[in-house]
């Protein structure tokens, strides 16, 4: 005997995406969805844009718990729920599909308005960072712009261009170009573009979308936090190149490092390479009344070394501008070495400084590439040295409108050594 196939129990609700400019903007599919609809669900800001149908209407708002009994309450009818953009991202959709499962729904996007926005400013939004400041606390968000590229915002009535401008400002976040985009695909579309003074004095529209550009070259401002930390301190503390930021040993790999140098308050101290200074400032903190030589040949990082010293006041560090191992010539023996770098030059240095090494002194080499881990590994043998060795992966949380992903630094070797 044949099995009859069963029929679903409820119809298919159809999410359809809905733009700014209303109905002009939709496909003929969904535009026809709409038209056949017995109900249509949605915020009544989105129902008034599709103008008079024959439907029954019912408004949600922001509620999730309202649009939930909303939709358990439709049953069989033929029902459309109406969402902003696409419903994909950042849209009610992936709450209706989680709370109710897949298969109750079918997704009819529309173009996002953050992608309008992007599109509107000529801007690739690949590795852009986006969120939605009405679901994300302001000062997460500022912390997480200071070190963007390309920034993605969905303002609120409260929280508007010019508010964040205004944070941004107050953190000395002053580096980008601004744009505010005003109802995307409508005849009233509006782009604003300007520095963040500008924006934080003037009065935008409700719908919009505000995108940050970095200008090229410009480096990152601390944070200006009132808390310090004896060492790790985030890497958004130290000012930094661009576009050579990553150079800067992360706060993560700088926190072992420290550890194995073996710091005591009386070290003498060498950092060959100490680029804007992060690993020098927090080893001169440990060693308050030792030394903390930071050498460094690359005269703009050697600025940003100087500024980062005055933020953090350590008498201890003494800045070196010059190129290793003529540098070091005239410098004390030191307790403990820090190499850092890249390059064919770096076993070569290393090789030089052990011989600058008092006894029982300790040496950490940061490097990236296998061949050069091999070379040091080598080089500390030749001295009778043991090598030990740290590969190091790091993974930070980033937050992407409300989900959480991973970003991996590069992985890291430490070669460690005692004489």
């Amino acid at each position: 005997m044949k099995s009859k196939k069963e029929t679903p129990l409820t119809a298919r609700i159809q999410i359809v995406g809905i733009g700014d400019d209303g109905l002009d903007g939709l496909t003929g599919q969904a535009r026809q969805l709409i038209k056949n609809a017995t109900v249509l669900v949605g915020p009544s800001l989105l129902l008034d844009k599709i103008g008079n149908t024959d439907s029954k209407r019912i408004v949600v708002g922001s509620n999730l718990q309202q649009l939930q009994q909303a939709i358990k309450e439709l049953g069989d009818s033929s029902a459309v729920v109406l969402a902003s953009g696409d419903p994909l991202f950042y849209g009610i959709a992936r709450y209706l599909t989680e709370t109710f499962g897949k298969d109750r729904f079918e997704v009819i996007p529309h173009v996002s308005s953050m992608q309008l926005a992007f599109a509107r400013v000529k801007e690739s939004w690949d590795d852009a960072y986006l969120t939605n400041l009405a679901t994300q606390p302001l000062d997460r968000v500022v912390d997480n712009i200071r070190t963007a590229e390309l920034v993605g915002l969905f303002t609120t009535e409260s929280i508007t261009p010019a508010v964040v401008a205004e944070a941004l400002l107050d953190r000395r976040i002053d580096y980008f170009t601004g744009y505010v985009c005003e109802n995307l695909g409508t005849p009233d579309e509006t782009v604003t573009q300007g520095d963040l003074q500008s924006i934080r004095t003037q009065s935008f529209g409700s719908m919009n979308v505000m995108v940050l550009v970095r200008r090229h070259g410009a480096a990152d401002r601390p944070s200006g936090s009132a808390q310090r930390r004896l060492f790790g301190n985030p890497d958004d503390l130290f000012l930094q190149s661009r576009p050579k930021r990553g150079l800067l040993t992360p706060s993560e790999v700088r926190c072992i490092a420290l550890a194995e140098l073996s710091l005591t308050p009386t070290s003498v101290v060498w950092d060959v390479g100490a680029g804007s200074g992060s690993l020098a400032i927090e080893a001169a903190a440990i060693a308050n009344k030792g030394k903390v030589f930071a050498i460094e040949m690359d005269a703009e990082d050697f600025a940003l070394m100087i500024e980062n010293a005055k933020m953090f006041d350590v008498p201890s560090l003494v800045p070196i501008h010059g190129q290793a191992p003529e540098a070091w010539k005239e410098l004390p023996d030191a307790n403990a070495i820090f190499v850092g770098g890249s390059g064919r030059i770096v076993p070569e240095l290393v090789s030089s400084a052990i011989k600058r090494l008092t006894s029982g002194g300790r040496i950490v080499v940061n490097v990236s590439s296998p061949d050069n881990l091999v070379a040091v590994q080598q080089v500390l043998g030749d001295a009778a040295m043991q090598p030990d060795v740290r590969m190091i992966n790091i993974a930070r949380g980033q937050y992407q409108l409300d989900r959480v992903r991973f970003a991996s630094l590069n992985p890291t070797f430490l070669v460690l050594g005692q004489k």
